[in-house]
């Protein structure tokens, strides 16, 4: 049976970012997760059905243990010997390319879900660039996210390689019957809201996802706090990590003692506050292609996003959500005031945003997609070799 590694970094990425594919891709290949040993990988080897292999990556540039890493992912390449080797995150997009090159793995595939380097500045923004260029050297086939990646590949020269997007972009696709509103029942809503002291009179903004610089939190919490709103909150539903990428300490305080600001920490399950919640505001400084614009919209919500990769592509301004500049806090102020007090706009776009979703980025769409991107190539490798 034809075999495939799919890798990551972390295994958090293989858990979270291809819940249920790798199960699916499993039932016509040979498919092994490769990642760092955590409870994410066991938890994927549980869920779908797989078996794992655990190799460390750092995720940070680390010369020694890159190399490290490199060797202990050459060998077993040379062992597995998998027709195809395919990376989802940075490093073990390099760390795999180039393993698998040397290992003579046939087919190397690398799917870029974001890029670090265009919010860089001087010597780290360039190593990076050759970071990118390196992997894409070592890769055979390249795949960014969406639209937007594949335009910032293309404009800082980082390959000449084809660059091809997979249906309409993302990593997964949406679980449709799983993000609907249908599954979160009334009874759970209301006492969700009693628990957060939300009335059933408040509107309701909503953030997901890490709660650092970069996601926009310092001008999500500035905005809101100006806001002349009395009936609104916003939810904050996500970790801090203060050691990445720390928050300025007026916007901490602000989140501490601003009553109208509602911070739940990391959530398994983001359905249940997607529910009770009205507007996503997403106003990251940078994505590949967010899935949390993707659930959101899944649920109903009509979006608040910035004008970046994947966010861009998957809101159409004035029809499911509106589109800001990075870092404008007045801009999101003002999208926010619009969302909250002009009802009519803020039902036309509720009314559009599942619908969208749903045509675009069903998730059995992806699978789909990457399910004939992996035969097309293996018949191509097959045509060869009755060539050769």
């Amino acid at each position: 049976m034809i075999k495939i590694i799919r890798t990551a970094t972390i295994a958090l990425s293989l858990d979270i970012l291809l819940k249920g594919q790798l199960k699916y891709l499993n039932g016509h290949f040979e498919t092994i997760a490769l990642s760092g040993e955590s409870e994410h990988l066991m938890s994927v080897k549980v869920r779908e059905g797989v078996r794992t292999i655990n190799v460390s990556m750092e995720r940070k540039i680390s010369p020694v243990k890159d190399l490290i890493s490199l060797y202990k992912l050459t060998k077993i390449f040379i062992r597995e010997r998998p027709l195809i080797v395919h990376s989802i995150t940075p490093k073990a997009g390099l760390l795999t390319m180039l393993a698998g090159k040397i290992a003579g793995v046939p087919i190397r595939m690398h799917m870029f879900t974001g890029l670090i380097f265009p919010t860089k500045q001087g010597f780290v923004k360039k190593l990076l660039i050759v970071m990118d260029k390196l992997l894409c050297w070592a890769a055979t086939n390249i795949y960014p996210e969406g639209e937007g990646v594949k335009n910032d590949l293309v404009n800082f020269n980082v390959t000449k390689k084809p660059l091809k997007v997979l249906a309409n972009g993302n990593v997964n696709g949406i679980d449709l019957q799983y993000f609907s509103l249908d599954n979160i029942a009334q009874q759970e809503r209301s006492e969700l809201r009693r628990e957060l002291e939300i009335l059933d009179s408040d509107f309701v903004f909503v953030f997901v996802g890490r709660l650092v610089g970069d996601k926009g939190i310092n001008e999500l919490i500035k905005a809101f706090s100006e806001l002349q709103i009395p009936c609104a909150k916003l939810l904050l539903v996500g970790p801090f990590e203060d050691h990445l990428d720390p928050l300025n300490p007026e916007t901490i305080q602000q989140i501490n003692v601003n009553r109208n600001i509602i911070s739940v920490g990391f959530q398994s399950d983001i359905r249940p506050y997607l529910a009770i919640s009205h507007v996503l505001a997403f106003p990251s400084y940078r994505e590949g292609f967010p899935n949390v614009v993707l659930q959101a919209g899944a649920m109903g919500l009509p979006s608040i996003v910035t004008n970046i990769n994947g966010s861009n592509e998957i809101i159409a301004e004035g029809v499911n959500g509106t589109i800001i500049p990075v870092q404008n806090y007045g801009m999101l102020m003002d999208a926010m005031y619009k969302m909250a007090t002009d009802q009519i706009y803020f039902e036309k776009l509720a009314v559009h945003a599942r619908e969208i979703i749903a045509s675009k980025y069903e998730q059995s769409l992806v699978w789909n997609a990457f399910l004939t991107e992996y035969n097309t190539l293996i018949a191509s490798i097959g045509k060869e070799k009755k060539h050769v």
